[in-house]
């Protein structure tokens, strides 16, 4: 089948989406994926760019790839030597990305591009993160994610009813919001915490037709723990004295309880019970510790906060002096009068 060669304004001017393409072993699905980008860009006239991230496929995932990208001028691709992961994957991505708006989107064909100008519209109506919301069949994993989504909006109070789908995102979140290994299920959350606006639409989800899905058991019990993991990160962390001042207060006033009744003993009764000292000795002493932890986590967030603000002070003062080079330069332009 010939494949027209359609010159997107995306892969010679301003790249205004790049659509974030992670792979493993998805050497079938990648040639009909990238007939469905390339009649979606010619649709929907979006200057934009997609990066596939081979990563550490064994199928030929690579090959088919680049074949893909001698037919159409928009595909640029990358590879990982092995498997890194989808977080990894992003953000070797991100960092090969021109655009002003990132798109996720998965390789299977279980989600069409014709979908991507509906997420972008979002954002440029004023929203900042966008959220694609799973319509359709799939199986065991409805469940499992109906339970993942359920305590994220427990947990984390963002109105969105599928965290784990296709996004898009305005570019300067990947800067502002931390990704640590398998945290791009909650990139989400933690814009939403800084104060991005995030919305979400419906999008179809189709069965999947070439290959295996990637779902196993082991990211159950990953998932949740992770899910742990960045609610401590997105509270505690912020006041880490709360956690460890109430725990230490629990502490000490469970060591005052006991010290009474071992005093209650003594006098009342007459009895001496040796065991209860103890237990008043570990249970203040474990309160005082909780207590010291807590101040070192304050003086330790302090400090990471002291080098955020040195680092977008920084980032500030570069921009400015880009944009004062560039303004100089454009007033020291000679004129083509001048140059005749």
């Amino acid at each position: 089948m010939r494949v027209s060669r359609h010159r997107f304004r995306g892969a010679e001017g301003n790249v205004k989406v790049s659509v974030v393409v992670p792979a493993y072993n998805e050497a079938d699905n990648i040639p009909v994926l990238m007939q469905e980008f390339s009649k979606m860009f010619s649709d929907s006239r979006l200057n934009g760019e997609v990066i596939l991230v081979d990563d550490g496929s064994t199928d030929g995932t690579f090959l088919k790839a680049k074949e893909c990208q001698g037919k159409y001028n928009f595909l640029r691709v990358a590879v990982h030597k092995r498997n890194l992961g989808l977080t990894d994957a992003l953000m070797t991505g991100f960092s090969k990305a021109r655009g002003r708006i990132f798109v996720f989107w998965p390789a299977d064909l279980q989600y069409l591009p014709e979908e991507i100008p509906k997420l972008v519209g979002k954002i440029d109506a004023g929203y900042d993160v966008i959220c694609g919301w799973k319509q359709g069949r799939y199986g065991i994993k409805r469940l499992v994610s109906f339970v993942y989504n359920s305590l994220s909006r427990i947990f984390f109070r963002v109105g969105v009813h599928d965290l784990n789908s296709v996004k898009a995102f305005r570019r300067e979140i990947v800067s502002d919001v931390p990704l640590r290994k398998d945290w791009h299920r909650y990139m989400v959350v933690m814009a939403a915490d800084k104060g991005y606006k995030v919305g979400e639409v419906k999008v179809k989800l189709y069965p999947r037709r070439f290959g295996q899905s990637k779902f196993g058991f082991w990211r159950i019990p990953i998932g949740f723990l992770d899910l742990l993991s960045v609610k401590f990160q997105l509270s505690f962390m912020k006041k880490p004295l709360l956690l460890f001042g109430f725990l230490g207060m629990i502490l000490i006033l469970l060591g005052i309880l006991t010290g009474g009744v071992a005093v209650y003993l003594r006098i009342a009764k007459n009895e001496g019970f040796r065991p209860l000292l103890y237990l008043v000795i570990l249970l203040v002493l474990s309160g005082l510790s909780f207590f010291v932890l807590g101040f070192l986590a304050e003086a330790i967030v302090s400090v990471k906060e002291e080098i955020r603000n040195l680092g977008k002070q920084i980032l500030v003062r570069r921009r400015e002096a880009s944009t004062k080079r560039f303004d100089e330069h454009k007033t020291t332009k000679p004129s083509a009068n001048e140059k005749r």
